[in-house]
């Protein structure tokens, strides 16, 4: 009997989970969609291209979107057992409510583990893939998405602005560059005339200018002021590399690794890997918190229906990311160290989902569910 149940209880809980990462994660997608559709619609850049980024940038929405379709699953698969009354059948047949926790468990093993695969493999894959794919496109398509009289910010970590743009000559007049690569070092930088190309023998894009100066702000309040008559910019790295910049996110495991091991690198950027690689595996880890948190919720929200069960779920999460969010910054500040101050949401809600579900065991009433009013009251606002 406890076989059928169990495989009735991960196909309820499978066909939502699936949905629900299609879901969110078109949901998140829709904001990069439109800057990507005007690659197409206004420079030109080839819907293959486009195709590629998106894939691309599939895994670093899908540590998000996991844990998020996964809570929703199992609150609405359990919310519905709850309203047909498959619940207390289970119950009048012997069943504990934490006899029925194992599928819930496996199905959350298997989440966490496609989550903690999309964090520690899909992600530097995908960013580092990205932004190489990016600056391609940029150096394919550089005198299209130059625009008079607006700044734009498509070289990454370079803000510039022309005042005029002769599209033959590929000459930029009245120009202004913010180079803020190095933070402890940004320069701004004003010259009367300026062209972009694609620099000769690498990947990287190459700014020369002409008859202008050079301001640049250090430690201390130092200041410097150089004029030139001609400077050459090189944008990216002057070998063979890439010509993009990375960061914590763009690295695999053992390059964030190698990074803290490092005596080189700063405390500041120490303390950024050691977040980065601490929030691989506690994004993944929430699947396993949601499978203990959400039963006991969908069990109590009977009367709602899914749309009650899609109002906690969004609830939860939005609480969930806040706290870490909050967590991430007191992380990289130093305040509390990193191996510590992230798993306390995954500890807050594991805790109350146990909780939740001993009250759930008891026949008793969810302290939460007071809050029913608020959470009509904002399901009729919507």
């Amino acid at each position: 009997m406890k076989r059928i149940l169990y495989l009735y209880i991960i196909r309820e809980i499978s066909s939502l989970f699936l949905l629900g990462i299609v879901i969110f994660t078109l949901v998140l997608l829709m904001g990069r969609l439109l800057t990507l559709t005007d690659l197409v619609v206004s420079h030109g850049v080839p819907l293959a291209d486009v195709s590629r980024m998106i894939l691309y940038l599939v895994p670093s929405f899908l540590v998000v979107t996991i844990p998020m379709a996964f809570l929703l699953a199992v609150l609405l698969a359990f919310g519905r057992l709850s309203a047909d009354n498959e619940i207390i059948v289970l119950k009048a047949s012997g069943l504990s409510l934490v006899q029925v926790m194992p599928p819930v468990v496996i199905c959350a093993l298997v989440a966490a583990l496609l989550a903690l695969g999309a964090s520690t493999v899909g992600v530097p894959w995908g960013n580092s893939a990205f932004k190489e794919l990016s600056f391609q496109v940029l150096k394919r398509n550089i005198t299209a998405t130059i625009r008079e009289k607006t700044f734009w910010d498509d070289i990454p970590g370079v803000v510039m602005y022309t005042d005029q743009y002769e599209e033959q000559s590929h000459t930029l007049r009245g120009v202004v560059v913010h180079d803020g690569r190095n933070a402890d070092q940004p320069m701004t930088i004003f010259a009367s005339v300026g062209v972009v190309t694609s620099a000769a023998g690498s990947q990287s894009l190459l700014l020369s200018l002409k008859d202008g100066s050079i301001h640049m702000a250090g430690t201390g309040g130092l200041y410097r002021l150089i004029h030139f008559g001609e400077y050459n910019m090189t944008v990216g790295n002057k070998g063979g590399g890439t010509g993009i910049s990375r960061n914590g996110s763009d690295m695999w495991l053992y390059e964030l690794q190698s990074q803290l091991k490092d005596p080189g690198t700063s405390a500041n950027d120490r303390l950024k890997m050691m977040t980065e690689l601490q929030s691989r595996f506690t994004f993944p880890f929430a699947s396993l918190v949601f499978a203990i948190l959400a039963v006991p919720l969908g069990i109590q929200n009977r009367r709602s229906g899914k749309s009650g069960g899609f109002t906690v779920s969004i609830a939860i999460i939005l609480t969930y990311y806040v706290l870490m969010s909050v967590m991430r910054t007191l992380a990289e500040k130093g305040a509390i160290p990193p191996a510590v101050v992230l798993w306390i949401p995954n500890l807050i809600f594991f805790c109350l989902g146990c909780f939740f579900l001993r009250m759930a065991s008891l026949e008793k009433r969810i302290p939460l569910f007071p809050l029913r009013r608020f959470l009509d009251y904002f399901r009729r606002a919507v």
